[in-house]
């Protein structure tokens, strides 16, 4: 398999996510029942992928202590909101909000002082970001159905991710801890966490197709995106992986509308544009030094917007086995 045709399979799978999200709504599920059967699945694949790698869940209480907060922050807390937001917004939008992570990441470093002050073309990068996002909620037009909970919902999902992010960049990371095992055990806690959620939502209607997509979610969109992410981390660098990242909203946005019959208006296609652009703005760096041969670059799997799962954590923890 070609490094474009991987990096295409990974964006497809990972960017249905929204699409599968969307349909199980469709179908009569709660987003609480989404969210667990969600983690259950996505952890049963990381735990044979695990178990097949030969790597062990953590042992010891400070590192579950650890993934309590990060499987709340990483994966509970954004899965549900992304449910609830889908409720009221498109799936399509909901991934081009998805990719406002970046955004979020820089601001929550510069509020912690881990980021130095931004250059001009960084802070251009975070306005024009969030100005994208404003042109696609248009706050100024009535009843787009747009400016809404459901909207917010899913920017605090994006919000959440890189709170994530930078919790597991000081607590997870560098540590030891087998990667695979590590984000099986962490889907495994988001499981347990994501229970009480069951009690608030309500009775789910259970359906074929409903059961189907929030399988295909589990699995593939969740469980097997890690895997295909971190093998890419390991064969192709993390630029590579980062790259799919960007793809997201495109294939979300393509996907609601092919599949789904969502509305492609200019308006949204034009604040993907500008929200991708910004974040790209402040992905922007100094040149850095040449970083050797087979030396994973420490900082490149945290510009994947959005991770699912521990991506961040695991790359940086050890370096990947192929």
């Amino acid at each position: 398999m070609t490094s474009a045709t991987r990096m295409g399979v990974l964006a497809l799978l990972w960017g249905s996510g929204f699409l599968w999200i969307k349909i199980s709504l469709n179908q009569g599920l709660t987003p609480g029942w989404i969210t667990l059967v969600r983690c259950a699945l996505g952890a049963a694949v990381l735990l044979a992928l695990a178990y097949g790698a030969g790597q062990r869940l953590p042992r010891d209480r400070a590192t579950w202590g650890r993934l309590v907060v990060a499987a709340f922050f990483c994966n509970a807390l954004p899965f549900l909101l992304f449910s609830v937001g889908e409720q009221t917004v498109d799936s399509g939008v909901a991934g081009v909000l998805n990719a406002t992570t970046p955004l979020w990441s820089l601001l929550i470093g510069l509020a912690l002082g881990t980021e130095r002050p931004l250059r001009a073309t960084r802070l251009a990068g975070l306005a024009l970001g969030f100005a994208g996002v404003l042109l696609i909620f248009a706050p100024w037009s009535h009843g787009s159905g747009l400016m809404s909970w459901g909207a917010l919902a899913l920017l605090g999902a994006s919000a959440s991710y890189a709170v994530a992010f930078a919790y597991m960049a000081r607590h997870l990371t560098g540590r030891g801890t087998a990667p695979l095992a590590l984000s099986a055990a962490q889907l495994l806690t988001a499981t347990g966490l994501s229970a009480p959620a069951l009690v608030a939502g309500g009775t789910a209607t259970v359906t074929w197709a409903g059961v189907l997509a929030v399988v295909v979610l589990g699995v593939l969109a969740t469980g097997l995106t890690f895997h295909l992410n971190y093998r890419m981390i390991a064969e192709e660098g993390p630029t590579a992986a980062a790259t799919v990242g960007y793809l997201l909203p495109v294939v979300s946005v393509t996907l609601g509308a092919l599949i789904l019959d969502e509305p492609l208006t200019v308006r949204v296609v034009a604040g993907m544009a500008v929200v991708l652009v910004g974040v790209g703005l402040t992905r922007s760096r100094r040149r850095r030094p040449r970083v050797e041969p087979g030396v994973t670059d420490p900082e490149g799997a945290t510009r994947v917007a959005g991770a699912p799962l521990a991506v961040a954590g695991a790359a940086r923890s050890t370096r990947p086995s192929g």
